[in-house]
């Protein structure tokens, strides 16, 4: 069954002559219980998609297609059960901490607002659920009497999965959780929300730039580049025998476990990811692309199928390229 479709999905800034297209006709499906992963550098947008399945971008952003959320599109919803949907239906874990808490208020009122507007209880009932919410994350109850500056950075993103997790949520969207967390924490982190994801039966959509993390957290994984999903299959598969030369070069870009040439050397891919407000023609990727052919330059490459369950849009996909 799925819970969340996206289909066709088109995010643009601005209007007219000036518009920035910023995702491209993405079509992802999650399913009940399911851990997608959506990988990419930089600018290819795959923040703006997270940001708009609960229209959280700004008024400037224009969306078309459709973002249905057990079978309600998010895009046509009224105020009144889009909000409602934000907090009971999804929630979203915000990228950077300390820019997404309040620093004035202490963590515990901010994680008990959303109980108090949606939840309907009562405060002393909402300071209980808060205690519960923060052992559930590791953190001792007391901490809620603490400000956010005075939490490390492990620390005030755990606050930020109790915030996401306040009013049970069927699916939680994760943009880059482990940002600027050391590599054991970063482990902490991810160990966290596989358990609690899994102990509540949450669903997860987890944006990051390593296909190493999401290849070891997720079950599937969507690569995007200048908008659009490149590539997308079972997570591990995608991690070590990519289809798209994309998907091949972010995987070749961080070393491997038991892998001693990839600590010496890895590879990654020369250039930067191409303005969106001035794309390339034909394949956005073809002027990075090492294996590139004159119909790259030429002409969009459409998804299409690279095996079971996966698919790639590139023109060597089932050349034996």
């Amino acid at each position: 069954m799925s819970l969340l479709e996206i289909r066709d999905l088109t995010v643009t800034y601005g209007s007219g002559a000036s518009a920035v297209p910023a995702v491209r006709g993405v079509d992802l499906t999650l399913r009940a219980g399911q851990k997608l992963g959506v990988a990419g550098e930089s600018g290819c947008g795959k923040s703006t998609m997270a940001l708009a399945l609960l229209r959280l971008l700004p008024a400037s952003a224009r969306l078309t297609g459709e973002i249905l959320l057990d079978g309600e599109d998010v895009l046509t919803m009224k105020w009144g059960r889009l909000r409602a949907v934000r907090w009971a239906g999804a929630s979203i874990v915000f990228q950077g901490a300390m820019h997404s808490l309040n620093a004035v208020h202490r963590i515990g009122d901010q994680i008990a607002e959303p109980l108090l507007v949606h939840g309907k209880v009562t405060p002393t009932a909402a300071r209980g659920r808060v205690g519960e919410l923060l052992e559930q994350v590791g953190l001792p109850a007391a901490r809620a009497a603490a400000y956010p500056h005075e939490l490390s950075g492990g620390q005030r993103q755990r606050v930020m999965i109790a915030m996401a997790l306040a009013c049970d949520p069927r699916l939680i969207v994760a943009d880059e959780p482990t940002t600027a967390l050391d590599v054991m924490i970063q482990a902490q982190i991810l160990r966290l929300i596989e358990r609690l994801v899994a102990d509540d039966d949450i669903s997860l959509l987890m944006i990051s730039h390593d296909l190493a993390v999401l290849a070891d957290t997720c079950d599937r994984l969507a690569v995007m580049y200048a908008g659009r999903v490149v590539e997308e299959g079972p997570a591990r598969e995608v991690y070590d025998a990519a289809e798209h030369p994309y998907g091949r070069a972010l995987s070749s870009a961080f070393p491997r476990i038991g892998d001693p040439a990839s600590r010496r050397a890895p590879r990654g891919l020369p250039g930067d990811p191409p303005d969106p407000a001035d794309l390339p023609g034909g394949c956005a990727f073809h002027p990075r692309c090492p294996v590139a052919v004159e119909v790259c330059g030429e002409q969009d490459q459409e998804l299409r199928e690279a095996g079971a369950g996966r698919h790639a849009a590139c023109v060597h996909v089932g050349s034996g390229s």
